[in-house]
């Protein structure tokens, strides 16, 4: 395994990790998530660069999109969460209560 697949690959294991491990803070599971996201649009980009293929370019454009998406609607939940529960704490939010 080259050093460049190594590293992008401990780099989405560490973000991996750090949202198993990490359950504290709302806005820590989002950075988390964000470092995978951006792990493997590197990864997806320099993939399709290797095989020099056009059927493969716009794969990590549509993931670097989605993962744009996911950070607007992530952080959106994050202002609701604080406003509603006083603080971003993970404990605090319960799914059950009404």
């Amino acid at each position: 395994m080259s050093p460049v697949y190594f590293s992008f690959s401990s780099a989405f294991m560490l973000g991996l990790m750090g949202l198993a491990f990490n359950r504290s803070h709302l806005l820590s599971a989002l950075l988390c998530l964000e470092g995978m996201m951006l792990s493997l649009f590197i990864a997806i980009a320099l993939w399709s660069m290797t095989l020099n293929s056009t059927s493969c370019s716009i794969t990590p454009m549509i993931l670097l999109t989605f993962s744009a998406c996911e950070a607007g609607a992530g952080l959106a939940l994050l202002v609701a969460a604080t406003r509603t529960h006083g603080s971003d704490h993970l404990q605090n939010l319960n799914l059950l209560q009404c």
